[in-house]
């Protein structure tokens, strides 16, 4: 035992006299230093294995397609099929190549044209000029007609006496209204004048718009339709019925109405004037 202990010291100290071993060297990873025409190589060399591949493996044969048996067939129907015929909606009411109505107007009558030369025989009456009239001379002797008095004379006309002719020209200036304001009544009385002009003056007609309380809102002079007409108004005709149209008022109503005021002027020859003196 003492021994033993004698010599472990013994065997430490030596131990320890040696050397300690050498750590193993790192070793680096496969292909980490590789140098950059190793790589150019290697690309290459992968490259021109693809490149065999595929002329080693792309010259097949094309492959063929086989036929399809008892498969399903697609076939369009013909315009003979009856079952197709059946369901076209116009099948009574149109013609058809095959119906008699079509086979009729597809062979017309053939009609053989008379010729222009042709002449027929001359046909001979049985009886003779004299005997013709014979017959009806019989009848009338068997049934006699009675007589009876004509009336030569034309029936006399009656005649009433005509009415006196009017004044051809108006006696004194009139208004009358037209339109929808026909159903309401003029509560303004107006007193139209005579005009002194040498000519006719022509009808005014004035469109009001007539409010709820019978007060005219609006008075515009319609133009005249006529050209003549145009011609032959006077601007103090014209400016009067405006003041007129304006201030006439009619009855109330519910709504507002639109209507015609239709002036109609008499006129009177214009007083006489002296002539101017000759010469002395």
């Amino acid at each position: 035992m003492n021994g033993a202990r004698a010599d472990s010291p013994a065997l430490g100290l030596a131990g320890s006299s040696q050397a300690a071993p050498e750590a193993p060297p790192k070793r680096e990873p496969s292909g980490a230093g590789w140098p950059l025409n190793r790589w150019l190589a290697l690309i290459v060399l992968v490259f021109a294995v693809h490149v065999l591949l595929l002329f080693v493996f792309g010259a097949r044969k094309q492959v063929v397609s086989r036929a399809a048996a008892d498969a399903p067939t697609l076939r369009l129907a013909d315009s003979s099929d009856e079952l197709l015929a059946l369901k076209d909606p116009t099948l009574f009411a149109l013609p058809r190549s095959g119906d008699f109505v079509t086979a009729a107007w597809s062979q017309p009558p053939v009609v053989t044209q008379p010729s222009f030369r042709w002449m027929e025989p001359p046909r001979w009456l049985p009886l003779s000029a004299d005997e013709l009239m014979a017959v009806f001379s019989q009848f009338m002797q068997s049934n006699r007609v009675a007589s009876f008095a004509l009336q030569l004379k034309p029936p006399v006309k009656l005649s009433a006496p005509s009415p006196p002719v009017g004044p051809a020209l108006a006696q004194n200036s009139t208004m009358r209204v037209e339109g929808d304001l026909t159903q309401r009544r003029l509560l303004t009385p107006m007193e139209l004048p005579s005009w002194p002009y040498a000519d006719v003056i022509a009808p005014d007609k004035v469109q009001v718009l007539v409010d709820e309380a019978g007060d005219v809102v609006s008075a515009t002079l319609l133009p005249s339709d006529n050209s003549l007409e145009a011609l032959s108004h006077s601007d103090a005709a014209d400016q009067r019925a405006l003041e007129l149209a304006r201030a006439a008022r009619f009855a109330p109503a519910t709504r507002l109405t639109i209507g015609q005021m239709i002036f109609t002027w008499r006129t009177v020859p214009p007083p006489a004037t002296n002539p101017p003196a000759g010469p002395s």
